[in-house]
C-alpha cells in the first residue's frame, strides 16, 4: 500500500463540476493499493497518517500531527501509484491487482480510517474520472509505503 501525503491548506475533489470532498487545513492523501495489501498494511498506513508530526508548531519546527491542529483529511484512491515505469514509454499496472478487490480494500480501508478521531474525513469517489485541487502547504509532500516499512 502506498499513500501520498501533503499536508495543504486546502483540498477538493470534483467530478464534473460537482465538489464531492472538501477540506481546509489538513492531509491530502492519494491510496494505492495493490493485488497483495492486507488489512496489516492498511493499519500501519492509517497509525503513520494519523500520527506523522509534519504540521508546525509555534517555534515553526514539524512537531504536531493532524490531531493536534484539529484538522481535516481528504482521501483519493489511486491505482496509479503503483504504475511501473522501467520498460517502454507506458506504464504497467499489474500490481495494483483486480478492480473488484482493490475496491473492497478501499472501503476497509475507509472504514478504519473513519474510526480515527480526525475532525473530518472526505474521499473521493473510487474508480471515477476526478479532479484534485490541491494547495500544498509548504510544500510538504511524503510518501508512505507499508511494503518498506522496516
Amino acid at each position: 500500500m502506498r499513500a501520498v501525503i501533503q499536508r495543504v491548506s486546502a483540498s477538493e475533489v470534483r467530478i464534473g463540476n460537482e465538489s464531492v470532498g472538501k477540506i481546509a487545513e489538513g492531509l491530502n492523501v492519494l491510496l494505492g493499493i495493490k493485488e497483495d495489501d492486507t488489512e496489516t498494511d492498511m493499519d500501519y498506513i492509517i497509525n503513520k497518517l494519523v500520527n506523522l508530526r509534519i504540521f508546525e508548531d509555534a517555534d515553526g519546527k514539524m512537531n504536531r500531527s493532524i490531531l493536534d491542529v484539529d484538522g481535516e483529511l481528504l482521501l483519493v484512491s489511486q491505482f496509479t501509484l503503483y504504475g511501473d515505469c522501467r520498460k517502454g514509454r507506458r506504464p504497467g499496472f499489474t500490481r495494483s491487482g483486480s478492480v473488484d478487490q482493490a475496491e473492497k480494500k478501499y472501503a476497509i480501508f475507509v472504514d478504519k480510517l473513519k474510526d480515527q478521531p480526525i475532525k473530518k474525513i472526505q474521499t473521493g469517489v473510487f474508480q471515477a474520472e476526478m479532479e484534485v485541487l490541491i494547495v500544498n502547504d509548504g510544500p510538504v509532500t511524503l510518501l508512505l509505503d507499508s511494503e518498506k516499512k522496516f
